[in-house]
């Protein structure tokens, strides 16, 4: 069992995510940078769909109440083991009655707590992954809360070795400025060509709502087509008649302020959609944070595929090498 002494901002159980269910409104969660959370599970011989812990900001304090094997990953979130600091991206051995806790986060925004085994809560529609806006998942749908108590699971396949890391050139680096692919498409169709080569010249600010559900952007204001509104699509332009949303689909209500929809957004509504970002930077968008800044770039559904081909190759050497 692990018990929270001090849950941190927003400390989540969340594992590979929850499919089958978006036809009947229920997003797939999961964790927000699936790279980092997949390579903590290598790290502690856990299957890749094991549950972990997603940390936002601000880290928790845990007490682990037995010996176990521990990483973590994702942002630069200087853990500590009994006030001592250890590495990231690194197989580490905790004793019965060691606590974790954090120092200031320094980059990214989200970090991954790794548990040989997995966090051990009920599955609910085939994953353990957290969606608060229904309350279901992960510790009682909830963020953690102090004296919760985590159960340890046996999502373990292979022993591994305390002081195994990842090397230096599978591990990301995170700025404060990213760079972000998007795929055009969806209802892209409605913004003038003008507007759509300044969607992709703006540097965006990520704005205070940015949470698990999206990122609001700040930047330019966008134009749209000229046209008579169909029935049931109401008078603003960036109005359509019921639309899907796609994790990663950027929507823009009223030309303004741009919504990126992340793992636990609304799978469907009303907003004109320019595009959605590529799977693999997803995990990108995941470690930016508010105040930070955000410029797309365009590319091809080729490009997008390779993209995540590309990120997949990665986790497989880095599965082949521990």
């Amino acid at each position: 069992m692990i018990r929270v002494l001090k849950p941190g901002l927003e400390t989540t159980v969340q594992d590979h995510g929850r499919y089958g269910y978006y036809s009947i409104a229920f997003p797939p969660s999961g964790a927000m940078d699936f790279y980092s959370y997949t390579l903590g599970n290598l790290l502690v011989g856990n299957a890749k769909t094991a549950a972990s812990l997603e940390i936002t900001y601000l880290g928790p304090e845990l007490e682990f109440l037995c010996e176990t094997i521990i990483a973590i990953t994702g942002a630069e979130l200087p853990p500590k083991i009994n006030g001592v600091p250890v590495p990231q991206w690194e197989a580490i051995r905790v004793k019965n009655g060691d606590l974790l806790s954090f120092d200031h986060l320094k980059s990214g925004a989200r970090a991954y707590v790794a548990v040989a085994g997995g966090i051990e809560t009920p599955p609910v529609m085939g994953s353990r992954s957290t969606y608060s806006l229904s309350g279901i998942g992960g510790y009682e749908g909830r963020s953690l809360k102090q004296g919760d108590m985590l159960p340890i699971g046996n999502m373990n396949n292979k022993s591994v070795t305390p002081g195994v890391t990842i090397p230096a050139q599978y591990t990301p680096h995170f700025r404060k400025t990213s760079e972000i692919r998007v795929l055009v498409g969806l209802c892209s169709y409605r913004f003038t060509e003008e507007s759509k080569s300044l969607f992709f010249q703006t540097e965006w600010l990520i704005t205070p709502d940015a949470n698990r559900v999206g990122y609001r952007l700040k930047g330019e204001r966008l134009a749209f087509v000229p046209r008579e509104q169909p029935f049931g699509a109401g008078s603003n332009p960036s109005n359509v008649i019921d639309n899907f949303y796609p994790v990663g689909s950027i929507q823009i209500p009223d030309g303004i302020e741009p919504i990126v929809l992340l793992r636990d957004a609304v799978t469907a509504g009303g907003f004109v959609t320019l595009g959605s970002v590529i799977t693999a930077d997803l995990n990108i968008m995941a470690q930016a944070k508010t105040n930070e800044k955000i410029h797309f770039t365009a590319v091809t559904i080729e490009q997008a595929l390779a993209a995540q081909k590309e990120m997949m190759e990665k986790i497989k050497q880095v599965e082949e090498r521990i």
